[in-house]
């Protein structure tokens, strides 16, 4: 008998990676204030899925991108509690992105969702 743990591994992985920046921008575009890494991991943890939890050091990568992309902006904040921080904020250019990658989501989810229940045409 094969073992199919490997191909779903490899599978979560792939779906993460396309996945990860289009959640970071929809948290950010839900916060009224800039959030810093780990309030969004926390953020992220809310959801339970596990795709999404336990993965903070992987959303900095992330975040640098959306950044260096001009969809975020940040700024570092001294803390009281340790090291500086690095605070996120979602920018207009980064909504408009937020609103065509949530419809190109939604298209998908649809079309994948179909095919898998049979509901071709």
């Amino acid at each position: 008998m094969v073992e199919t743990e490997p191909h779903l591994k490899k599978f979560q992985k792939e779906l993460s990676a396309g996945t990860v920046s289009l959640v970071l921008l929809a948290v950010l575009g839900q916060s009224t204030d800039a959030l810093y890494g780990y309030q969004i991991a926390k953020r992220l943890e809310q959801t339970g899925d596990p795709l999404l939890v336990g993965k903070q050091s992987a959303l900095y990568p992330v975040l640098r991108n959306l950044s260096a992309a001009g969809l975020a902006e940040s700024h570092v904040e001294p803390s009281v509690s340790g090291p500086p921080r690095r605070y996120y904020r979602i920018t207009e250019l980064g909504r408009q992105a937020l609103a065509e990658w949530a419809d190109t989501w939604r298209t998908t989810r649809h079309s994948v969702d179909s095919v898998l229940e049979g509901n071709l045409r």
